[in-house]
């Protein structure tokens, strides 16, 4: 038996219709992997679409893609992930399930969780997942004994980070611990986490996290440069995982040192410094303190006019700053005692102290966890400010 393990593929969630596009491709070079493989059925772990209720022409593609599947009679089985799912109950998996071109998996019955059943004799069920890891508290009271006595070989669908599973660079993300999901599953198709993870553990079977079926912001088109999915295999009672790289179009990336450099300078070492960019996707991450000028001195029309035969450009200036402020006739020795100082002088105009304003700037330096999705990472800082205010 085969079957593919796909998640988070955030169909819609690029506002860059060019980006868009190479999304959706991903999904449908994935599709056509399946047909060609053969697979007895495919899994998605949560986070088909970016949100709940994405765009019609949205849904109309997607549905195209899933329809192939049906030529093939190779069913589609799913979970809603934090981003497809809706408190109110309304959302496009629904269509589609209505459409007989997926089955939610996650089915209840007098408040039991109950099983799907392929043809293939596979037992499959889930929980969905919701926005800031809600979907905790769900678990805790979820009656686990009926699912883990069933015999037959069965699936578990997730969309939540365990804290087992965590690689370090995840270490500072609040998770619940892997006891939450029921044992005796063989398979536990996970998703939410942007990384690739796949391991056997003791009582419960072999738990995997495909990652991301694309990039869904620039960090990670820096750090991943694509996405992929997972190609399980049965052999008697042996598991086969293989991960399958889905490269569309090529990912190059520039980190470029903007410190002490005029607009001029910064914009003449990026024409001198990006020379492979035909038909490739270009990150350019723009960092340092203007030597002078403003950020929108650096001419980056005349950027993009060069790099014309690049099939889509991207920046980050996020950390590209200018000198906001005259400089203070002080004798220092090193930037923190500056930092200070300037903080001290211009505090005076707040109406907050400076140690406040120490605490604001420590909350609002923190960048975010990969894999880590907008969302939680936007309500992570909301959490950490709002305590200062007092909120």
């Amino acid at each position: 038996m085969k079957f593919a393990h796909l998640s988070d593929c955030h169909i819609g969630g690029w506002r860059e219709d060019t980006l868009r596009e190479v999304n959706l491709k991903s999904f449908e070079r994935a599709i056509d992997f399946c047909i060609d493989e053969h697979v007895g059925f495919i899994i998605i772990a949560g986070d088909l679409f970016d949100t709940a209720l994405p765009s019609i022409d949205i849904l109309k593609q997607t549905a195209k893609i899933l329809s192939k599947l049906k030529e093939y009679d190779i069913p589609v089985y799913i979970i809603p992930g934090s981003h497809d799912f809706s408190a109110s109950g309304k959302t496009m998996l629904d269509v589609l399930e209505n459409s007989g071109l997926v089955a939610n998996v996650m089915k209840f019955e007098d408040n039991k969780l109950q099983f799907t059943i392929d043809r293939t004799g596979v037992k499959l069920t889930g929980m969905y997942g919701k926005k800031g890891g809600l979907e905790t508290a769900d678990y805790e009271r979820l009656e686990k004994k009926h699912l883990e006595d069933e015999d037959g070989f069965k699936i578990f669908l997730f969309h939540t980070l365990l804290h087992e599973l965590k690689p370090r660079e995840f270490e500072l993300i609040d998770a619940p611990s892997i006891s939450i999901l029921p044992k005796n599953f063989n398979y536990y198709a996970g998703g939410h986490p942007h990384f690739v993870y796949h391991k056997h553990h003791e009582d419960y079977g072999t738990l995997a996290y495909p990652g991301p079926l694309y990039p869904n912001n620039f960090q990670e088109l820096e750090v991943l440069k694509q996405g992929g999915f997972l190609i399980v295999e049965t052999n008697k009672e042996e598991l086969h995982v293989k991960h399958i790289p889905l490269k569309i179009i090529e990912t190059v990336s520039y980190y470029i040192n903007a410190e002490n450099k005029t607009p001029i300078e910064v914009e003449r070492e990026i024409l001198n410094t990006v020379t492979d960019y035909k038909n490739k996707i270009i990150t350019l991450r723009i960092e340092g303190c203007l030597k002078d000028g403003k950020i929108s001195d650096i001419n980056f029309k005349n950027i993009l006019e060069n790099f014309s035969e690049a099939y889509y450009v991207l920046k980050n200036t996020n950390k590209l700053t200018t000198k906001e402020f005259q400089e203070l006739n002080v004798d220092v020795n090193n930037v923190d005692d500056i930092e200070t100082l300037i903080i001290k002088e211009y505090s005076k105009q707040s109406i907050f102290d400076e140690d406040k304003i120490f605490d604001f700037m420590n909350s609002l330096d923190k960048e975010k966890f990969e894999g880590e999705k907008n969302d939680d990472f936007e309500i992570r800082i909301l959490k950490d400010v709002s305590k200062l205010v007092g909120i």
